[in-house]
C-alpha cells in the first residue's frame, strides 16, 4: 500500500464467494466491501484495507433473504412465533407478519414485536380490525364484515408507511360462504385508497357454511376481479381444492390471466404444499414470484410449535429439488418481495443498499421431505444459512428448527433451544 495513496477502508470484507445476485444478474466470484452499513463495493479482488475479513470460498453470498410471509405476533396472537427466530436465526433478514396484527392492535405489534426484533420486521395489517388473535377456526368471528373499518386501516398504513406495507385478507371457501365477497372488497377498497398491495390468502381455512359452499373452480374467479397488478395470491401450490390451481390436473386459464394481468404469486409454504401441484405449475411456468415460509404454531393450541416442521430454507430447498431454478429462487427471496415492500435498499448487493446479505453453505446428506399429500422426496445436498449480515453486521444464527432441520437427531440437538423468547447474547463473527 502507498502510504500517499492508502486503500480505502471498509469494515468487512466478504472475500471470495460466490456472489449471487439476480437483482444485478450477477453471478461470480467476487468479494463484497461493506461500510457503515452499507454495500461499499463488489467485484473480483477488491483493493480495500478492511477491519475484518470472512473467507466465503465455497459459499452462497446473497442479498438478505425476505420471508414475505411469517406470523410473528408472538403471545397476543395464539400461533406467533418468535420473530428473531422466524428472521435472522432462520437465515432471513427482513421478514413481512402478514396479518396477525389489525389496526386496532397494530400499536403493541410495533411496540412488542417489531422494535425490539434485531431482525427488520414489516407489516400487512389484517383487514379485520383485531387482527388474527387466534387461528383460522375463529375467522368467522374476528373476519366478519362488522370487524372491518377501511378507514382505520387507511390510518395506520399512512401513519405507519415504513412498517406497513399492503393488507391481509381471504379469498377461501369459508369466508366466502359466509359473506360472499363483501370483506374482499372492503380490501380491495382499502388497498386502492392507501396504495398498498392486498395479501390473499387461498385454499380452504375457515369452517365452511355447508349450505353456501363455493364450487371449488369458482373460488377464484371470485376472488380475482377485487385485485390491481401487484396484489399477492397465496399459497400458489397448496393442495386444497378451491387454491389457485383448483381441483382439476391442468393449469386453468384464468391463472394465466392472472399472471398477465399483474398478480403475482406466493408459495406461502405452511401446510398444504403439495409437490404434485408444483410441479405441474413449474411445468406450466408459473413459479411462484416469492418464497413465502408462513411460519406459525398450531392453530388450536397455544404458543405450540410441535408440529411446524417447515421453513424458508426448507421451501428454498424443496423448490431447488422439484426444479425450480437457483436464479428464480433467489430473486423470490430477494429483488421480488423487495419489490412488494417498495423499498431498493434491500433485496440487492447494488452499491449503497444496506448491508443485509444471506450467506449459505451446501451440505452433503440424505434428507426426505414430505408435502401435504403424503409425497416424499429425498434430497442429497441442501443449502443452509452459514451466516447472515444486518446492516453490516456478521451474525451467526441460533440453532432452532427453523434452519431447515428435519432430521431426528438435528431435532434432538437443537431441542433446548428452540423458540425461546429470552433475549440471548448477541453471537457475531467479528
Amino acid at each position: 500500500m502507498n502510504a500517499m495513496n492508502p486503500l480505502p477502508a471498509c469494515d468487512l470484507l466478504l472475500k471470495s464467494g460466490r456472489v449471487f445476485d439476480p437483482a444485478q444478474a450477477m453471478d461470480q466470484t467476487a468479494d463484497v466491501a461493506i461500510r457503515a452499513g452499507r454495500i461499499m463495493a463488489v467485484g473480483p479482488d477488491l483493493a480495500v484495507s478492511p477491519r475484518h475479513v470472512l473467507t466465503m470460498s465455497g459459499a452462497l453470498v446473497c442479498p438478505g433473504f425476505i420471508d414475505i410471509h411469517v406470523h410473528a405476533y408472538e403471545w397476543v396472537t395464539n400461533f406467533g412465533v418468535p420473530a428473531d427466530d422466524a428472521g435472522i436465526h432462520s437465515g432471513a433478514t427482513t421478514i413481512v407478519d402478514q396479518g396477525s396484527a389489525g389496526a386496532w392492535t397494530f400499536g403493541g405489534f410495533k411496540a412488542f414485536i417489531a422494535d425490539p426484533a434485531r431482525t427488520d420486521v414489516r407489516s400487512f395489517v389484517s383487514i379485520n380490525l383485531a387482527g388474527a388473535l387466534k387461528g383460522g377456526m375463529e375467522g368467522p368471528k374476528l373476519h366478519n364484515p362488522g370487524m372491518v373499518s377501511c378507514d382505520e386501516l387507511v390510518k395506520v398504513a399512512c401513519e405507519h408507511p415504513s412498517l406497513v406495507r399492503g393488507i391481509k385478507c381471504h379469498g377461501e371457501s369459508g369466508a366466502l360462504s359466509y359473506w360472499g365477497t363483501t370483506v374482499l372488497e372492503a380490501a380491495s377498497a382499502a388497498g386502492r385508497e392507501a396504495d398498498i398491495p392486498l395479501y390473499i390468502h387461498t385454499g380452504e381455512l375457515f369452517p365452511v357454511i355447508e349450505t353456501s359452499r363455493p364450487d371449488p373452480s369458482s373460488v377464484l374467479p371470485m376472488v380475482l376481479p377485487w385485485t390491481k397488478p401487484g396484489d399477492i395470491l397465496a399459497h400458489v401450490y397448496s393442495s386444497m381444492p378451491d387454491g389457485i390451481m383448483g381441483p382439476g390436473n391442468r393449469v386453468p386459464d384464468i391463472v394465466r390471466q392472472a399472471r398477465d394481468r399483474g398478480i403475482l404469486f406466493d408459495l406461502g409454504h405452511g401446510i398444504n404444499f403439495s409437490f404434485r401441484i408444483a410441479r405441474a405449475m413449474m411445468e406450466a411456468g408459473i413459479f411462484a414470484d416469492t418464497l413465502g415460509s408462513d411460519v406459525h404454531g398450531d392453530f388450536n393450541s397455544y404458543h405450540d410449535f410441535s408440529q411446524l416442521d417447515y421453513s424458508l430454507i426448507g421451501g428454498l430447498n424443496k423448490l431447488l429439488a422439484l426444479g425450480m431454478p437457483l436464479a428464480t429462487a433467489i430473486a423470490g427471496l430477494t429483488l421480488n418481495p423487495a419489490r412488494i415492500l417498495r423499498d431498493e435498499t434491500i433485496g440487492s448487493l447494488r452499491v449503497g443498499s444496506r448491508a443485509n446479505i444471506t450467506v449459505l453453505k451446501t451440505v452433503d446428506g440424505d434428507w426426505r421431505y414430505i408435502d401435504a399429500e403424503h409425497e416424499t422426496i429425498r434430497v442429497k445436498t441442501r443449502l443452509v444459512p452459514e451466516i447472515v449480515v444486518l446492516d453490516g453486521e456478521p451474525i451467526v444464527p441460533r440453532c432452532n428448527w427453523l434452519i431447515d432441520v428435519l432430521n431426528p437427531a438435528e431435532r434432538s440437538e437443537c431441542a433446548s433451544r428452540k423458540f425461546t423468547s429470552v433475549p440471548q447474547a448477541r453471537t457475531a463473527l467479528v
